[in-house]
C-alpha cells in the first residue's frame, strides 16, 4: 500500500486518531513527569489541547487539507494548556501555515510542513531546552525530510518520522541529566510520539484502542471536576449574561456583497451583546463564542453574513443551578446587566484553593482563574478572564511556570493590552500583586512587579506518588517532600517533620516575614504546632497564617 497524496479528509482522520491515542495514554504521560509530585499533568495538558484541536477538525472536515490544517491550528491555539500544550499548538500552527494554500499535499510537502512546525515551535519558546518535546519534534521532522528525498510515499515518510521520534525520545535522558537521574524519558516527547503513532495507524488503516470505549477520557474526567469546583464558588445570581452562545457563519457571497465582512467591525458589534466574546475568522467562516442575554439577536446579526452552522445555546443559569443544587434564579433587571465601563487597570491571576483565591482578591486581583497545579487553564480560559475584567490594560499573574506560555499566547490572541508577569509560584504572585500601584504608569508597574518576584522565596510540602531517586534523595511513594525554590531538599514520612526541616533550610538571618498557607489536609493543631516551632527557633521572624484550602500541597511557604 502506498499513499503519495494527502487530502483534508484523510488528514482529519489522522488528527482524530492521534488525539484518541494520546487520550488513551494520557495517564501514562502524566506518570513520566520528573518530580514524583501528585500534580504531574503533561499528559492531561497535551490531551486537552489535542482534543480541542481534534474537535475543531471534526467541525471542519473537507477535502482541502489547508483548511483542515487551519481548523486544527485554531482549535489547538484556543485549547492549549501548559507548556506542553502550547508547544504542541505551535508545532501544528507552523505545519498548518505551510499547507494552508494547498488542497492536497505530496510526501515532500508533508515532511517540509512538519519541519516548518518545528521552526515555529522553537521561535515560540524563549529558551529552548533540548531533551524535550522540541528535540523529539526536530529529530523526527528531520528524518521525515530525509525520507521524502527517497520516496513520495507518505506512509513510508510517517514510518520514518515515528521511528526517529521513538529513538529521539529514548535519547532524551542523555540530553537532560535530571531525566537520566530519575530514570524516565521526557513526558512531552512521549505525548508527541503517541500523536504520531495515531497518525501512522490511520494512514496504514490500523486500529488503536480508544479510551472512550473503555472509560471516560481524561478530558472528560478533568473538565467535569474542574467545572464543578469553579461553579461552587459563584452564585447563580452573579451570572450576568445567561446564555452561552456558540455558532459559526459560513459566508455567502450575496450577503457579503451587501455587508462586507470586517473581523474587527464584526467583533466590536457583537461586543455590545454580551461578554466572553471570541471571534476567529478565515476566508470561508467565522466562529463566535459569546455569553449573552439575547442569543436570538446575536444569531440574527451573524446571519447578515451567511448561513448559520454548528449552533449551540446553553442556559448557564440552569446549568449552574443543577450543579450546585440552587433554585433557578431569575435574570437580573436589564439595568443591572449593562456592561461596566472600562477601567484603567485589571489584574488576572491563577490560583488553586478557595482560600488562596480570596487572598488574591483581598489584595487587588480583579479575576481569579481556578486552576494551577492540577488543572492548567487554557489560552481561551485566560482570554475570557481578561475580557471579563473589562480593563484597558491587564496584568496576568500565572503563578505557575507551566502556565506562563499559555498566558503569553493569550497576550497574542486577545485585543486588550496585556502584560504577563512571569510569576512561577503563588508567593511570587502575591509579592508581585502587592507591588502594583494603580497610580503609576504601566511601565513602572511592570518593572516593579517583575522586580518583586525576586524578593520572595517559595517552599512547598507535598507527597510522592512513586518511588524515585533525585538530587541524592531516595524517595518512597507517599513520603512527604519539602521543595525549596523548585528543588526537593528534604523528605520524611511525617508531614510536620518535613515542614520543620524545610523551614530550617529556608529561614536565615535575612528572613523577616514567613507566610504559611496551609492546605485542605492540614488541621488547626498541625498549624499551631508549626507556628510554635517557628516562634521558638526564629523569634525575629514575623508569621502570617492563611487557610489556602489548596489540594495536594499541605503547605506553601512564602519567605521575605
Amino acid at each position: 500500500m502506498s499513499i503519495t497524496a494527502l487530502d483534508g479528509k484523510r488528514f482529519a482522520e489522522m488528527v482524530i486518531q492521534g488525539a484518541n491515542h494520546l487520550s488513551s495514554n494520557a495517564k501514562m504521560v502524566d506518570a513520566l513527569n520528573v518530580f514524583p509530585v501528585p500534580d504531574g499533568d503533561t499528559g492531561t495538558n497535551m490531551n486537552l489541547s489535542m482534543t480541542s484541536g481534534a474537535k475543531e477538525v471534526k467541525n471542519n472536515i473537507q477535502e482541502h487539507i489547508g483548511k483542515v490544517g487551519t481548523a486544527l491550528s485554531k482549535g489547538l491555539l484556543m485549547g492549549a494548556r501548559g507548556n506542553s500544550g502550547v508547544i504542541l499548538s505551535q508545532l501544528f500552527r507552523g505545519f498548518s501555515k505551510a499547507v494552508e494554500s494547498k488542497a492536497v499535499i505530496s510526501g515532500k510537502d508533508f515532511a517540509y510542513a512538519l519541519e516548518a512546525g518545528v521552526e515555529t515551535a522553537y521561535k515560540a519558546v524563549m529558551k529552548p531546552v533540548e531533551g524535550t518535546i522540541l528535540t523529539v519534534a526536530k529529530d523526527s521532522a528531520k528524518s521525515g525530510v530525509a525520507a521524502a528525498q527517497k520516496s513520495e510515499d507518505i506512509i513510508y515518510i510517517m514510518e520514518e518520522v515515528v521511528k526517529e521520534a521513538k529513538a529521539s525520545l529514548k535519547r532524551t535522558p542523555e540530553l537532560l541529566p535530571v531525566l537520566k537521574e530519575v530514570g524516565v524519558v521526557d513526558s512531552g516527547g512521549q505525548g508527541l510520539v503517541f500523536v504520531y503513532e495515531g497518525f501512522l495507524a490511520e494512514l496504514k488503516g490500523e486500529s488503536l484502542p480508544e479510551s472512550s470505549d473503555l472509560h471516560p477520557t481524561m478530558a472528560e474526567l478533568v473538565s467535569a471536576e474542574h467545572h464543578k469546583s469553579v461553579q461552587g464558588h459563584i452564585s447563580t445570581d452573579d451570572i450576568v449574561f445567561g446564555y452561552c452562545t456558540e455558532f459559526m457563519v459560513r459566508f455567502e457571497q450575496e450577503k457579503i456583497a451587501k455587508h462586507p465582512f470586517n473581523e474587527t467591525t464584526f467583533r466590536n458589534d457583537l461586543s455590545n451583546y454580551g461578554d466572553s466574546l471570541l471571534v476567529i475568522a478565515d476566508e470561508d467562516v467565522v466562529k463566535v463564542h459569546i455569553h449573552s442575554e439575547q442569543p436570538g439577536e446575536v444569531l440574527t446579526y451573524g446571519q447578515r453574513y451567511g448561513n448559520l452552522i454548528n449552533m449551540k445555546i446553553e442556559n448557564m443559569r440552569q446549568q449552574h443551578s443543577n450543579i450546585v443544587g440552587e433554585t433557578h434564579a431569575a435574570p437580573k433587571a436589564q439595568a443591572e446587566i449593562a456592561p461596566k465601563e472600562l477601567q484603567e487597570y485589571g489584574i488576572v491571576t491563577v490560583s488553586m484553593g478557595s482560600g488562596i483565591a480570596e487572598l488574591f482578591k483581598s489584595i487587588g486581583a480583579h479575576a481569579v482563574i481556578e486552576g494551577g497545579q492540577t488543572m492548567n487553564p487554557s489560552t481561551e480560559d485566560i482570554v475570557k478572564a481578561v475580557k471579563e475584567v473589562r480593563a484597558k490594560k491587564v496584568f496576568i499573574l500565572p503563578n505557575n511556570k507551566n502556565i506562563i506560555m499559555a498566558a503569553e499566547q493569550a497576550k497574542d490572541v486577545a485585543e486588550e493590552e496585556i502584560y504577563v508577569i512571569p510569576s512561577k509560584t503563588v508567593p511570587q504572585g502575591l509579592s508581585a500583586l502587592l507591588a502594583f500601584n494603580p497610580a503609576a504608569e504601566v511601565e513602572e508597574n511592570e518593572a516593579a512587579m517583575k522586580e518583586a518576584l525576586s524578593h520572595v522565596k517559595t517552599g512547598q510540602i507535598t507527597f510522592a506518588v512513586r518511588d524515585t531517586s533525585i538530587d541524592g534523595l531516595e524517595i518512597e511513594k507517599d513520603d512527604f517532600m519539602g521543595i525549596s525554590e523548585g528543588k526537593i531538599v528534604v523528605k520524611n514520612k511525617d508531614k510536620g517533620q518535613v515542614a520543620e526541616d524545610l523551614l530550617n533550610k529556608m529561614l536565615d538571618e535575612e528572613s523577616e516575614i514567613l507566610t504559611i498557607i496551609f492546605g485542605e489536609d492540614v488541621t488547626e493543631e498541625e498549624v499551631a504546632k508549626l507556628s510554635s516551632f517557628v516562634e521558638e527557633n526564629y523569634e525575629d521572624v514575623e508569621i502570617e497564617i492563611h487557610d489556602g484550602g489548596q489540594p495536594l500541597y499541605s503547605y506553601i511557604f512564602s519567605i521575605e
